[in-house]
């Protein structure tokens, strides 16, 4: 006779239409019922469509009757809140105050380390008006969902990815007033099911009005990564984002300063395009550690523009990755390896 734990891993791996992430990842199994030869499954229907109900209730029949022969199985749908559903253990916050500096990429990268460290990931891109995140991922499948909520589209590594690009297209403008785009935001987090996730990442918009406001308000941030570059404007820009965060309560966990230098393989030689490095004053203002600082790399920004960004492999890169370790909590406990 089955067991509910037998049921259960049967059921973890049926790929959900849309994400294709388990049933057990998104936390959709809300309950099951093991008596005799019957069992009982109850699945939450956030997000599915009547089709894709009927898709998962088939294939979990046949799923449960493989394994217990002749079990007599029922599936039924139930409502739940796409809160209940998730289950996010640290989110993090990638800002700077100022457009331009490179944030979607260190959000990127930042995401993409967790990842290759074995972690379950996701991004939240809430730079409405300025979304970069699915280009760089090569994503650009819509959103599946219902009523009821929305599946984030899965990046070629795994990474869960929510942008408003994916939703009205890269050439569509976002022409809205900040309450609308704050609204938009909270949406995200309210209506999106990620599940079970290590870490989501949250790329910022620039400045410290209504968009970051809303984020830091309305989502429990474990900390916030800060984004610089050498130039003395972004660097006072900056400190604007650094005190935001203060009054906001929000733990800052470390510095990237982007664009910090350009490798000259000829000459072997770093060269300092936008003057000399302020990574060690920034991260000094901010109290916290400096957790890299990021080249001009044209091979870095080729993958960006051909939707491969999570091919990239640098020294700069391998070295934030460390750091990053060192300070989001549990990653330091990597997970099982290279997803």
């Amino acid at each position: 006779m089955l067991t509910e734990a037998q049921v259960r891993d049967q059921l973890n791996d049926i790929l959900v239409p849309g994400i294709k992430r388990g049933l057990g990842a998104l936390n959709m199994v809300r309950g099951v019922n093991v008596s005799g030869s019957e069992v009982r499954v109850s699945l939450a229907e956030t997000a599915l469509t009547d089709s894709v109900q009927q898709w998962l209730k088939d294939k979990v029949v046949r799923a449960v009757g493989e394994a217990g022969g002749d079990s007599q199985v029922t599936v039924d749908f139930v409502a739940a809140k796409p809160a209940e559903l998730n289950r996010i253990g640290n989110v993090v916050a990638i800002m700077s105050g100022k457009g331009g500096v490179g944030k979607s990429l260190v959000a990127g990268l930042t995401a993409i380390a967790l990842r290759r460290e074995g972690f379950e990931v996701g991004i939240l891109d809430a730079d409405i008006t300025g979304p970069s995140i699915p280009k760089m991922f090569g994503v650009s499948e819509r959103p599946a969902g219902s009523n009821s909520g929305i599946l984030p589209v899965l990046s070629k590594s795994g990474i869960e990815v929510m942008s408003f690009n994916l939703l009205l297209g890269e050439e569509e403008a976002v022409i809205w007033r900040g309450p609308l785009i704050s609204r938009a935001i909270t949406q995200f987090w309210e209506d999106v099911v990620w599940g079970n996730l290590d870490y989501l990442v949250i790329d910022l918009p620039p400045g410290t009005s209504d968009a970051a406001l809303t984020v830091m308000q309305t989502i429990p941030i474990t900390g916030i990564i800060v984004v610089s570059t050498p130039q003395d404007l972004t660097n006072m820009i900056v400190k604007k984002a650094l005190a935001m965060a203060r009054k906001m309560d929000k733990p800052i966990l470390g510095v990237v300063e982007n664009m910090s230098y350009l490798y000259v393989a000829e000459l072997h030689k770093n060269i300092e395009l936008f003057g000399h490095s302020r990574a060690d004053e920034t991260a000094r203002t901010a109290h916290a550690p400096l957790l890299g600082r990021l080249a001009i790399d044209p091979d870095l920004a080729k993958l960006c523009d051909e939707g491969h960004v999570e091919r990239y492999d640098a020294p700069a890169f391998h070295e934030l990755s460390r750091r990053l370790k060192e300070v989001l909590p549990g990653a330091s406990a990597a997970g099982d390896g290279e997803a």
